[in-house]
């Protein structure tokens, strides 16, 4: 049996990569939209800790755009936050979704202190042309009416 070759560098010990790190302050990035909801908590510096979405909490299909899913991401991603010390949190909610409102009420009831709410939604400054209309023959319903009334008619004298 082959014996595995260890890394350059690596010198025979084996240590976990993910390093358990003490985060006293950090940012979470709320993502709702109407299909899902991701929560993701960053450092301050923008490298992520943890994340969670309403889909890896276990809920099909559009029982994902709930807002009890939503709850549900939200204390997900910040248990193991609260485990390696974050007191402090921005919040930064980006999409129209139900999980927004609930994301936060979760948020709110974990205990970390948050320091201001942000709404980053992205908004268009009239962005995007829109396509051109399709055009169509247009039917005026006067025109339908009278048509009917002289079928009508026209039944009625055989």
């Amino acid at each position: 049996m082959a014996k595995a070759i260890p890394k350059k560098g690596s010198r025979g010990r084996i240590s976990s990569r993910k390093s358990i790190r003490k985060i006293p302050k950090g940012v979470i990035h709320i993502q709702a939209s109407f299909n899902n909801t991701i929560v993701t908590v960053t450092d301050v510096r923008g490298r992520v800790v943890s994340w969670s979405s309403a889909g890896t909490c276990g809920f099909q299909g559009t029982r994902r755009g709930t807002p009890f899913a939503a709850q549900t991401a939200a204390a997900n991603a910040i248990r193991a936050v609260v485990d390696q010390g974050m007191q402090r949190a921005e919040v930064m909610i980006k999409g129209p979704g139900l999980g927004r409102d609930a994301a936060l009420r979760a948020i709110r009831r974990s205990g970390i202190l948050l320091t201001f709410v942000r709404d980053v939604t992205p908004m268009p400054h009239n962005g995007c042309r829109p396509p051109k209309k399709k055009t169509c023959v247009e039917i005026k319903i006067e025109d339908i009416s009278i048509a009917r009334e002289t079928r009508e008619q026209e039944k009625q004298e055989k």
